[in-house]
């Protein structure tokens, strides 16, 4: 088990080596530690890979609502 800003800082790295994939950009630019770390508890995440996943999901709305409104 980890420390939540253990998840939080696996959950930045990632967002910043996918930052134009998915909405991840949105995660670099727009959101902190402690809101990286409310969408981990909602979650439930208790590993790396569940935060990522969990992150990831809750942002992939966001990117896809842009790409909506963009005509992507």
């Amino acid at each position: 088990m980890y420390f939540w800003i253990d998840l939080v800082d696996a959950v930045k790295g990632h967002a910043v080596r996918n930052y134009e994939k998915d909405g991840w950009d949105y995660i670099v630019e727009c959101y902190g530690d402690g809101e990286i770390g409310e969408i981990i508890r909602a979650a439930n995440a208790t590993t790396r890979e569940e935060a990522i996943k969990a992150v990831g999901d809750y942002i992939k709305v966001k990117d896809d609502y842009r790409s909506d409104i963009m005509g992507a």
